[in-house]
C-alpha cells in the first residue's frame, strides 16, 4: 500500500531552513551578477589590448627591417662573421615577424598594405640575400647593383610600414573609442544591475522577515488583549508547518484552556461563594440558637426564694414595702423574659443590676452595698443581654456572701480611645489564678454554679459575649489574692453599635 506523500510547501519549512534558502539565492544572484559583470569585462580588457597589440606589432616589424638594413651594411662594411651572423639572426626574426601579415587578396585596405608589405618585405630579402652572397664571392659589380635594389625597396617598405601604422592607428582609434563608450555603457549597466540585484535581495529579505515579525507583532498584541482578561481574541488560524504556525496553534489551545479555566474558576467561586453564605446563614442561625439556649438557662429556684422573701416581708411589713418588692421583682423578670431572645442597651443592663441589687438587699436587709460610676454618654450603646446581672450575682455569691466584713460591689463604666470598658469590682474573698483559669477556659460547669441564682453563670457569659462580638478575650477576671477582693473587666470592640 502507498503511502500518500504530503506536497513540500514553503510555509511549512523552518525558519532556519527558509533563511538559509533565501541566502543561497541571494548568493547565487550576486555570484552569477559577478560572473557575468567579470567576463565582459575581460573581454572588453582582451579587445582593448588586442587594438595596442596591433601598432606594437608593426613597430616592431618596422624595427626588425631596420636591423636587417643595418646587418648587412654592417656586414658588407667589416665583412666579418659575427656582422654575418647578425645579419642572419635579423632575417630570421624578420621572416618570423611578417607571418603574420595577411597573404591573402583582401579588399580591406589595411589587410592589403599587410599583403603588399608582406611581397615586397620577400623581394627585399632576395636582394640583401644576393648582395651578401655577392660580397662574399668578392663579385663587387655584382653585390653593389644588389645593394642598390635592396636599398630602394627598403625605402618603399619603410613608406608602406609607416603607411600601414598610421592606417592601423587610424582604426584603432576609432576602435578605441567605441571600447571606450562600450566600457562606460558597461560600467553603467553593471552599476544598475547591482543596484537591481540588491534591490530585489532586500526585497526578499524583506519579505522574509514581515512574513516572521507580522504574525510576531500581532501574537504579543494579543498576549497584551489577553493579559487584560481579553480571551475572545485569537491569532488567525493558519495550517503552515513553521515556527510561527506552531506558535500561533499552540497559542489559540492556551487561550481557549485559559478561557475554559476562568469561566470554571468564576463558577466554582459562584458556587462556593453560595457555599459560604449558606455557611454563614447556619452559622447565624446556630448563633441564634445558642443564644436562645443559653439566655433560657435562668434557675427557677431563685425564682421561688424571692416570691417567699416577698410573702413573708408582705406579713411582716405594711403592703406599700411589699408592693415595691414585688414591683422591682416583676420588672427584673419581666426583663429576663424580655430579652431573652434579644440584645439590650447598657441602660436597660444597668437597671436590670440594680433591680437585682434591690432585691438582694430585701432578701438579706440591705447588708450589699451598691455603688456605682457611669459614663451617661454611652448608655445607649447596645450588647448582649443579660450580662452584667450574672457578673454582680456571681460577686455576691462568690465574693461578699458570708465575708467578716462589709461587703460591697461597685459598677464602672467608661469610653476609652477604641472600646468601653465595663468593670464589677467586690472587696469580697478573692479569686485563686487556677480558678480564674479554669472560669475563662469554661471548666466551671453550670452545676458548680448552681444554687440560689439566676442560673446564668460565667460560662454562659463568656460565650454570649464570644458569639456576639465574633470576637474572644473579651472578658478577664482580676484578683489580688486571698480576702483582696475580684474585679472583672468587659471590653467592648464595636462602637458603631453605640
Amino acid at each position: 500500500m502507498n503511502k500518500t506523500r504530503k506536497k513540500l510547501r514553503w510555509k511549512d519549512l523552518s525558519l532556519a531552513v527558509k533563511v538559509l534558502i533565501q541566502v543561497i539565492i541571494v548568493a547565487v544572484i550576486l555570484f552569477g551578477t559577478n560572473t557575468l559583470l567579470y567576463w565582459q569585462m575581460n573581454r572588453t580588457m582582451q579587445t582593448l589590448d588586442a587594438v595596442y597589440a596591433s601598432n606594437v606589432d608593426i613597430t616592431e616589424l618596422a624595427q626588425s627591417l631596420e636591423k636587417v638594413q643595418i646587418g648587412m651594411y654592417d656586414y658588407l662594411t667589416v665583412k666579418s662573421s659575427d656582422t654575418l651572423e647578425d645579419y642572419y639572426r635579423y632575417e630570421e626574426n624578420y621572416r618570423k615577424l611578417l607571418e603574420k601579415l595577411n597573404e591573402q587578396v583582401m579588399e580591406n585596405p589595411v589587410k592589403l598594405l599587410e599583403r603588399n608589405i608582406r611581397n615586397m618585405s620577400e623581394t627585399y630579402l632576395a636582394y640583401t640575400a644576393e648582395t651578401v652572397q655577392a660580397k662574399r664571392g668578392r663579385n663587387v659589380e655584382k653585390y653593389k647593383d644588389s645593394y642598390g635594389e635592396a636599398l630602394q625597396v627598403y625605402h618603399y617598405l619603410n613608406t608602406y610600414i609607416g603607411e600601414l601604422n598610421g592606417q592601423q592607428f587610424l582604426n584603432n582609434s576609432s576602435s578605441y573609442q567605441a571600447l571606450q563608450s562600450a566600457i562606460w555603457y558597461l560600467e553603467i549597466v553593471s552599476s544598475v544591475l547591482l543596484i537591481m540585484v540588491m534591490g530585489i535581495c532586500m526585497l526578499m529579505l524583506y519579505l522574509m522577515v514581515k512574513s516572521v515579525s507580522a504574525p510576531l507583532t500581532k501574537l504579543a498584541a494579543t498576549v497584551k488583549l489577553v493579559g487584560q482578561a481579553n480571551f475572545n481574541v485569537k491569532m488567525p488560524s493558519t495550517d503552515a508547518g513553521d515556527e510561527v504556525g506552531v506558535l500561533t496553534r499552540t497559542f489559540n489551545s492556551m487561550v481557549s484552556s485559559l478561557e475554559e479555566y476562568v469561566n470554571l474558576t468564576k463558577e466554582n467561586m459562584v458556587k462556593e461563594q453560595k457555599m459560604m453564605e449558606r455557611e454563614l446563614l447556619m452559622t447565624n442561625h446556630l448563633k441564634e440558637a445558642q443564644l436562645k439556649y443559653l439566655q433560657s438557662q435562668i434557675n427557677p429556684h431563685f425564682l421561688f426564694n424571692s416570691l417567699n422573701a416577698g410573702a413573708q416581708l408582705a406579713m411582716m411589713e405594711d403592703a406599700e414595702k411589699t408592693s415595691i418588692f414585688v414591683e422591682k421583682m416583676a420588672d427584673f423578670f419581666r426583663y429576663n423574659v424580655k430579652k431573652g431572645s434579644e440584645d439590650a442597651t447598657l441602660r436597660e443592663e444597668v437597671e436590670a443590676v440594680e433591680n437585682y441589687i434591690y432585691i438582694l438587699n430585701v432578701r438579706f436587709s440591705g447588708e450589699i452595698h451598691y455603688t456605682t460610676d457611669v459614663d451617661e454618654s454611652v448608655l445607649d450603646c447596645r450588647i448582649p443581654s443579660m450580662i452584667l446581672q450574672p457578673i454582680v450575682e456571681n460577686a455576691v455569691n462568690h465574693g461578699i456572701r458570708n465575708i467578716d466584713w462589709e461587703g460591697r460591689i461597685h459598677l464602672c463604666i467608661r469610653r476609652k480611645e477604641e472600646y468601653i470598658q465595663i468593670s464589677v469590682k467586690d472587696n469580697g474573698k478573692g479569686i485563686s489564678r487556677e480558678r480564674i483559669r479554669q472560669i475563662l477556659d469554661g471548666e466551671i460547669t453550670s452545676e458548680e454554679e448552681a444554687g440560689d441564682s439566676t442560673g446564668v453563670g460565667m460560662n454562659n457569659v463568656i460565650s454570649r459575649l464570644e458569639l456576639y462580638y465574633g470576637e474572644k478575650g473579651l472578658l478577664s477576671v482580676q484578683s489580688q489574692g486571698e480576702d483582696l477582693g475580684t474585679e472583672v473587666i468587659i471590653q467592648i470592640p464595636d462602637s458603631t453599635r453605640c
